[in-house]
C-alpha cells in the first residue's frame, strides 16, 4: 500500500485528496460530478453505513492515476475515451462499466448578460479580441465535446486561435465567474450551480456525441462495497439526485 501512495504522488498535477487506509470507499469523478456525486455518496453512508470519500479532478489525470495505481474503488468518467483507456490497460473491471448519466452543453457569460446568436459575428463581436474559456480540447472531456459541437456549428475555425484552454470544465466555469474570460463553454449542470455566470446559448444536442458518465470498479483489490455503490448509482435515489442538479438520466439503463 506504500509504495501505491508514494506512486500516487508522483503523478500529473491536480491537488487529488485520498482516503487513509480503512473502511472508506474511495471514488475518483470528473470535476464536473462533484455537487451530485457528494449529495449521493452521503445518501449512500446513510443508507448503507459505508463512508464515501471522492477525489475529483479532470478525468484525463484520474485515469491515468488509476492505472498507475492510485487507491480508488470506482473510477467516473466524462466520457468514453478515457473510460475505454482505463479499460485497455486493465485499470477498472470491464465487466462493471455502466453508464449513469448524460448532460448538455452550453455557452456561458458573466450575470445578466443578454442571450447570445450562435454566429461568428455574434461569438466574434462579445469576445472582443478576448478569449473563450474551454476545457482542454485535447485532453478534457468537455473541451472533446465543445470542439465537436463548434466545428458542427460552423464556429471552431473562427474561435479556436482565441481559445483558454483550461485543465477542466470547472476551472473554465470559474474563469468566467471571475470575470477572466466573457465567455466560456461548459456542461449546462456547470452553469446551474454558478451564480456569477449566465448561459447566453445552448449547443444543439446534435452538434456533439452523447456526453456519457460512466462508473467501474477498479478491480479486484477494490473495496468490497465498490460494487454495491456503482448499482446505487444507477438506483432511483442516485438518479433523482443526478435529474435534480440538471443531468439526463432518461438515457440510461
Amino acid at each position: 500500500m506504500f509504495s501505491r501512495l508514494i506512486l500516487f504522488f508522483t503523478l500529473l498535477t491536480g491537488p487529488i485528496p485520498f482516503a487513509a487506509a480503512g473502511s472508506d470507499l474511495t471514488v475518483f469523478a470528473a470535476a464536473s460530478m462533484r455537487e451530485a456525486l457528494e449529495r449521493i455518496g452521503a445518501a449512500y453512508e446513510a443508507n448503507t453505513g459505508t463512508s464515501v470519500v471522492f477525489s475529483f479532478a479532470g478525468t484525463g489525470i484520474l485515469a491515468r492515476q488509476v492505472e498507475a495505481g492510485a487507491p480508488a474503488d470506482v473510477f467516473v468518467s466524462a466520457d468514453a475515451a478515457w473510460m475505454d483507456y482505463a479499460v485497455e490497460r486493465d485499470a477498472v473491471d470491464p465487466g462493471s462499466v455502466r453508464q449513469i448519466a448524460s448532460n448538455a452543453l452550453v455557452l456561458i457569460g458573466p450575470a445578466d448578460e443578454e442571450p447570445l446568436l450562435l454566429t461568428t459575428e455574434a461569438v466574434g463581436d462579445r469576445l472582443e479580441g478576448e478569449r473563450m474559456a474551454i476545457a482542454d480540447p485535447d485532453t478534457v472531456p468537455a473541451g472533446r465535446y465543445g470542439k465537436a459541437a463548434l466545428e458542427d456549428i460552423g464556429l471552431w475555425q473562427s474561435v479556436s486561435g482565441r481559445l483558454a484552454p483550461m485543465e477542466n470544465v470547472r476551472v473554465a466555469l470559474a474563469s468566467v465567474a471571475r470575470g477572466d474570460t466573457p465567455l466560456g463553454l461548459v456542461y449546462r449542470t456547470d452553469a446551474v450551480i454558478e451564480p456569477a455566470v449566465s448561459v447566453l446559448a445552448e449547443l444543439p444536442l446534435s452538434s456533439h456525441p452523447e456526453i456519457q458518465y460512466l462508473a467501474a470498479q477498479t478491480g479486484p483489490g477494490s473495496h468490497a462495497a465498490a460494487g454495491a455503490f456503482l448499482e446505487f448509482l444507477t438506483g432511483e435515489q442516485s438518479q433523482e439526485i443526478l435529474q435534480s442538479l440538471g443531468f439526463v438520466t432518461d438515457k440510461v439503463e
